[in-house]
C-alpha cells in the first residue's frame, strides 16, 4: 500500500492512552468513540474520559452514567 492508497486521516479512529488531566496519542487519528454510546468524538472536542476504564465520553452525563453503573457492581 502506498501513500495514495491510504484512507484519509479524518476517517481513522485514534488509539489513546488516557492519563490524569491529559492523554497520549498512541495511534494517530481524528476521533475516538464514546465508551457508553459509541458516538464519534473529535480529538479537539475530547474533554471527558476515565483513566481507570481507559475510555472516552462524549458528555459529562455519559461519564456519570458509566460511573453509576460501576458503583452498582
Amino acid at each position: 500500500m502506498n501513500r495514495a492508497e491510504r484512507p484519509p486521516l479524518e476517517t481513522n479512529e485514534a488509539h489513546i492512552q488516557y492519563l490524569d488531566g491529559d492523554f497520549r496519542i498512541l495511534r494517530p487519528g481524528s476521533f475516538v468513540r464514546c465508551g457508553v454510546t459509541g458516538k464519534s468524538i473529535a480529538l479537539d472536542e475530547l474533554r471527558y474520559w476515565s483513566v481507570d476504564l481507559q475510555e472516552a465520553y462524549a458528555t459529562p452525563q455519559e461519564k456519570l452514567t458509566r460511573i453509576g453503573a460501576k458503583l452498582k457492581k
